[in-house]
């Protein structure tokens, strides 16, 4: 497990940590990472100016043209200069058992990643990387919640590396490590740009937004007479219209999900190209989404919920069929299309949320636990039995006056899939039951293993 952040990269490790040491001097990271590292003091500098404002200008149109010519130079100085050093003093060395990642210029930092603990390795390609041939290399450790990062590799030392780490974290031993490479995939789905446009077109989220940027300026506007009360109150209104379209569709353009031995593998982005693994055994709930006006048209998008992980989107959107083919692979054995909803019991579910009670269904089989919510949007969450951490009822002074109660199941991602409004009778039988089963199932759940 990491002991400590990566920081701005990784560097040597000490010759005296025990049998399972590495070379004094790891490798370094790419050439061009100095360009990148410099940002960080230049980005420092931007803000402090900013922050001084008028009394800033002032001081620089004060000064002389060679004067401020020499300050330009010495910026740039310092600025390549702790780039350099930052980069200088940054290796990374693969053991044995760990990846061991030192950094830092004043604060020496030491990651030590234990490979059996290694639950994904991704590679990302921004924009200005692929254009210089690099790529950065994101690590999902078990038991932490940050990456751990190595920024910038080439690409082709990038793709070498992850399949190395990989095979190590299934157990091969090192030299056979380095000689399997890249393992080979098979591709299971694809999602065009134009289904995507569609899909985004067709989301109510969408008009949703458009409307609100329309109308909340204008109201903001005409009872408060300021027109920088309208200007501030649409910039968040924009920046989430522009999230849920053009930066969705960026992010999930030419969106491939193939399968391979160490994992479902995720390849999508237009300027940002992003390489990611589902690891398998770590999914611990699936969710399918289904707005109202993709259900005339039977498609559904898929996200997930994976220890440790912040992956989650399986699918962005397909048919429904080619999205239960991919789950399948993601939960091998559960039938999805078998799964039989019964709805909550009118009797006193309607009084308890009005209207909506309808969309509230739950159905149970051997491997899962699905509850569904929603009718605009419809969702369904669907837990294995293995996956299920505790079992909790709940039941308010109105739900309780009415005789239903709602039953709750934790999973290993700190998430939670909630049946709503079943009878009490119904709830206290399926909190016993639900139990019962998870208990068993985790006792014959198969071991969450790369490359098995």
């Amino acid at each position: 497990m990491s002991t400590g952040p990566a920081g701005d990269g990784p560097a040597p490790v000490p010759a005296d940590v025990g049998p399972d040491t590495a070379p004094a001097t790891g490798q370094r990271l790419h050439p061009l990472t100095p360009l990148r590292r410099a940002w960080v003091p230049i980005a420092a500098t931007v803000g402090v100016i900013a922050q001084q404002g008028d009394r800033a200008t002032a001081w620089v149109a004060d000064q002389s043209a060679l004067l401020r010519l020499a300050a330009l130079a010495g910026l740039v100085l310092v600025f390549g200069a702790y780039g350099f050093l930052s980069w200088w003093y940054t290796h990374y060395a693969v053991t044995d058992t760990e990846l061991r990642i030192r950094s830092g210029l004043l604060f020496r930092r030491t990651a030590h990643i234990r490979l059996d603990r290694l639950q994904a390795v991704d590679v990302t390609r921004p924009l200005l990387a692929r254009l210089t041939g690099v790529a950065s290399l994101r690590l999902d450790v078990i038991g932490t919640e940050d990456k751990d990062q190595l920024a910038f590799l080439g690409e082709k030392e990038a793709v070498a590396l992850r399949a190395e780490l990989l095979a190590r974290a299934a157990g091969f031993a090192p030299e056979e490590a380095v000689r399997l490479g890249e393992a080979p995939d098979r591709e299971l789905l694809r999602v065009s740009p134009r289904e995507l446009a569609v899909s985004l077109l067709l989301s109510l989220g969408v008009p949703a937004a458009l409307a609100g940027g329309l109308v909340a300026p204008v109201a903001v506007w005409w009872f408060s007479s300021s027109p920088w009360a309208a200007v501030i109150t649409l910039l968040p209104i924009l920046g989430a219209v522009w999230a849920g379209t053009a930066g969705r569709f960026l992010a999930e353009y030419d969106w491939r999900v193939a399968e391979s031995p160490d994992g479902l593998r995720l390849d999508h982005g237009l300027l940002d190209r992003a390489h990611e693994t589902v690891p398998p055994g770590r999914v611990q709930s699936v969710r399918i989404v289904e707005p109202l006006l993709w259900r005339r048209r039977d498609l559904v998008r898929v996200e997930l919920a994976v220890a440790g992980s912040k992956n989650e989107v399986l699918v962005p959107v397909a048919s429904r069929a080619a999205a239960y083919a991919v789950i399948a692979r993601v939960l091998p054995g559960v039938d999805l299309a078998a799964l039989v909803f019964s709805g909550s019991p009118g009797a006193g579910a309607r009084w308890v949320v009005p209207v909506w009670w309808k969309g509230y269904a739950l159905a149970v089989s051997p491997e899962v636990f699905a509850a569904r919510h929603g009718r605009l949007c419809r969702r369904t969450e669907i837990v294995p039995h293995a996956k299920v951490q505790s079992v909790r009822l709940t039941q308010g002074p109105w739900a309780r006056a009415r005789g239903v109660a709602d039953v709750h199941v934790d999973t290993g991602a700190n998430g939670t899939v909630t049946a709503r409004l079943r009878g009490a009778a119904e709830a206290t039988a399926l909190l016993a039951a639900q139990a019962a089963r998870a208990r068993t199932s985790r006792a014959s759940a198969r071991p969450d293993r790369w490359m098995t």
